[in-house]
């Protein structure tokens, strides 16, 4: 079941405004759209560790994180639920029947205190049926998903494994990273088989993988943190 907290001045109106305005859906919109908009959110903030959401649920909302930060777990044929992506204010999470889910896919858990801004499937279709900048927003999202899928693939058959875990580690940067020295910080209690999940390899190649790079003196790891010692070094890895 989903857990929240009733909203104390964690995202007021002007930075929730700030943050739609960023939103891949609601970014072709008008100023005033955008505040016609913010007055069919419902906002919830959520302490860590909160669930929003969790796999299996109907799926009835779309939400846009405004402030903090969220993970996206996946079940596994295991039963272990594993990172399938981390997200950051101004992205989208959650699904509706109208963009093709009956039933949430993941579990969205808070990674810190954070505020989410949620909008169900009638509000959501009153918006597409106003605004077709939306609604195109939607159908590019769609054909971006099927490409990214297509592109999973082709790298699952082109691609190494070291290239993969670099490329993850890589993305995970931009999005949570953050100056430590020289290096990059990332903490995220990142297990290898949540690499694993999100690479498309097995436990024990990441595992291998992940020791070349700390010989290499590429990453270090630690039990919650991951610290990328030589960016550059991965990016060559990667391409």
């Amino acid at each position: 079941m989903s857990t929240c907290h009733e909203p104390e001045h964690v995202c007021p109106r002007p930075q929730r405004l700030e943050v739609l305005t960023k939103a891949k859906f609601f970014a072709r919109l008008a100023p005033l759209d955008i505040a016609l908009l913010d007055d069919r959110m419902h906002v919830r903030s959520y302490a860590e560790g909160d669930y929003v959401y969790q796999a299996g649920q109907p799926a009835t909302s779309l939400y846009v994180l405004a402030a903090g930060r969220l993970k996206l777990m996946r079940p596994s044929a295991n039963g272990q639920d594993t990172l399938l992506d981390v997200i950051t204010p101004g992205g989208l999470f959650g699904t509706l029947g109208e963009l093709g889910d009956a039933t949430y896919r993941d579990s969205a858990i808070a990674l810190t205190t954070m505020c989410a801004l949620s909008i169900d499937a009638g509000a959501f279709h009153e918006v597409l049926t106003e605004h077709p900048p939306v609604a195109l927003a939607v159908l590019q999202d769609m054909g971006e998903r099927l490409a990214r899928s297509h592109e999973v693939v082709r790298g699952l058959v082109a691609d190494t494994v070291a290239q993969r875990v670099a490329a993850t580690l890589l993305s995970l940067a931009d999005k949570v990273g953050y100056p430590q020295g020289s290096a990059i910080q990332l903490d995220l209690p990142l297990t290898r088989a949540d690499l694993a999940a999100m690479t498309g390899a097995t436990t024990e190649s990441v595992s291998r993988v992940m020791s070349e790079f700390r010989r290499e003196g590429l990453v270090e790891t630690g039990r919650k943190w991951t610290q990328i010692l030589d960016e550059d070094g991965l990016r060559a890895i990667a391409q």
